[in-house]
């Protein structure tokens, strides 16, 4: 068998990972998509393509810890998602495969009563902890 995958091969295996994920997302409930996005520091609008099978475009292997851990993956539903994602791309994992685990914690602001403001405050804070955990990653 050759190291890569065929593109039709390729194109099944990330819409099968992206079902999967669709699957998992569908039976969370509501703001699941919402909590990932701000977890990956992504707008709702790319978690949305990346979980809809119909998009090839692939979910990034240094988000795929966060997603699971957000979108409470279960044994089965992960092994299944990893299958397809290695069919997918197999040298993404690999890359992937030292990084360290990030956890979600949960941190109450206040509600200054405007939505553009309040996405600011939210903006800032994921990316204080964004920061904050590549600095650690740097020293580690």
């Amino acid at each position: 068998m050759t190291s890569r995958p065929e593109p039709a091969e390729a194109a099944d295996a990330v819409s099968g990972y992206k079902r999967v994920l669709q699957r998992v997302l569908d039976n969370r409930p509501s703001g699941t998509r919402q909590r990932l996005a701000a977890a990956l520091g992504k707008n709702r609008s790319f978690v949305s393509q990346i979980a809809n099978p119909s998009y090839p475009t692939p979910i990034p292997a240094q988000h795929l810890e966060t997603i699971f851990e957000v979108c409470h993956f279960s044994q089965e539903d992960r092994r299944a998602f990893l299958a397809d994602y290695s069919r997918a791309h197999r040298q993404r994992l690999k890359l992937v495969a030292g990084a360290k685990r990030l956890r979600t914690i949960a941190v109450a602001v206040p509600d200054v009563g405007d939505a553009k403001r309040n996405k600011a405050i939210d903006d800032m804070v994921a990316d204080f902890a964004r920061k904050l955990a590549r600095m650690v990653e740097d020293l580690g």
